[in-house]
This record gives structure tokens, sequence and C-alpha cells, in this order.
């Protein structure tokens, strides 16, 4: 994914899948300098985690 359509998807207020490593994740924020996004899973399990937005995949 690429950092538009990232923080498009981060701005909306619709529900939209993305996944990381082919988990579904939550946008907590993003990062246009670095291109990277703070995601956390969402089954809970895990920590919130800073990942580059290329590695994030809309489902």
């Amino acid at each position: 994914m690429n950092v538009s359509r990232a923080q498009q998807i981060f701005n909306s207020k619709q529900s939209h899948q993305v996944l990381f490593n082919g988990s579904p994740i939550w946008i907590e924020s993003i990062s246009t300098d670095n291109r990277t996004a703070r995601v956390r899973p969402l089954d809970g399990d895990g920590q919130i985690q800073e990942v580059p937005v290329t590695e994030l995949v809309e489902s």
C-alpha cells in the first residue's frame, strides 16, 4: 500500500480491512515523513508496532 492510500483509510469514516503479515490490523496513526504506520492487531494479541506502509495490504 502507498502512504496516500493508508492516509485515506485512516481518515475514512468507513471501515476498511487492512492486513499486516496476513493478519487484520487497525491503523493507529500514519507518519508520512517516515512512510510508516503505527498498527495494532484486531485480535487483541500483540502490541502496537510501527511498520512500513508498503507492508500493509487492503483486502
